[in-house]
């Protein structure tokens, strides 16, 4: 790989972790005026909260799955709900890809758009209905531990509004950028021909291999499954498999949290057992 691509993938992890910047920059800030009601509307709505962040994972934006995760570590959603934000996830790259590929493959967003959105909140019901307990207790130690830590800072409506959501935009952007370079680097050094060509002659497994590639936390993952599907090298089935459990960064954003951590497992084998699931499914209806 020459210096010049390295210098293309750095510019291009540069630009992708910028607007992730912005969004969750924007988004924070505006959640610093309402967060307090958009919690409590969320644990009043709590039985169909998963319906709400499947339409919010809708947006297309890669920053979606970051706030969702951040949302989630703070207790303001529940673990249903971020099930269904990271599957009906998903970035602007993939939607502009295939919207500017072959009419055939235009139609396929919509639909693909429908399924993500109708699985995202039913997951995530039934990941309610199975956690409610232990969210419900771990609610109330995090509700305890933000009453201990409120009256022990003080904090200024600058700070809360602007400096404190600058703060943590910032955190994520580093975050961001330094898995997006590293795995940038990864994918130009192995390619995208070898990519396909191992899809083309194991199509029976493309299922399987899409959602692993979808586990990458990078935007460049959906971008790679987008391309191979326009090609002819990927099934809708395969493609809607990685697309599913794509929403490594929030993933990510997760795993670097003590609180959070210990549910990212149960998260992670979800959202990866219902995209295989839905995968190979929809495989066996329209072919592979």
């Amino acid at each position: 790989m020459t210096w010049a691509k390295v210098l293309d993938i750095f510019l291009d992890s540069l630009k992708d972790s910028a607007l992730v910047f912005a969004f969750v920059l924007i988004i924070h800030v505006l959640l610093s005026f309402f967060e307090q009601k958009f919690a409590n509307f969320l644990i009043k709505k709590k039985k169909v909260a998963p319906l709400f962040g499947s339409l919010f994972g809708l947006v297309p934006q890669c920053g979606t799955s970051v706030l969702g995760a951040d949302l989630y570590i703070r207790k303001s959603i529940s673990i249903g709900t971020i099930v269904a934000i990271f599957l009906s996830c998903s970035d602007e790259a993939f939607i502009a890809i295939l919207t500017s590929g072959k009419p055939d493959k235009m139609l396929m967003v919509l639909p693909l758009l429908a399924i993500k959105f109708v699985l995202g909140f039913a997951v995530g019901l039934l990941v309610d209905f199975l956690f409610e307990k232990q969210e419900i207790k771990d609610n109330e130690e995090y509700q305890e531990e933000e009453t201990c830590h409120a009256h022990h800072t003080h904090n200024s409506k600058v700070h809360k509004h602007f400096v404190h959501p600058l703060l943590h935009a910032l955190e994520i952007f580093g975050y961001v950028f330094a898995i997006n370079f590293t795995l940038g680097l990864i994918i130009g050094f192995v390619g995208e021909e070898n990519f396909a060509n191992f899809l083309l002659y194991n199509r029976y497994l493309t299922p399987l291999f899409a959602s692993f590639i979808g586990l990458i936390p990078n935007c460049a993952s959906s971008l790679l499954l987008s391309e191979l599907f326009i090609e002819g090298n990927l099934s809708f089935g395969a493609l809607l498999a990685g697309l599913l459990v794509n929403a490594g960064l929030g993933m990510m954003v997760l795993l670097k949290n003590k609180q959070s951590v210990k549910n990212v497992p149960w998260i992670l084998l979800i959202c990866f057992t219902v995209a295989v699931a839905a995968g190979y499914l929809t495989c066996a209806i329209i072919g592979f």
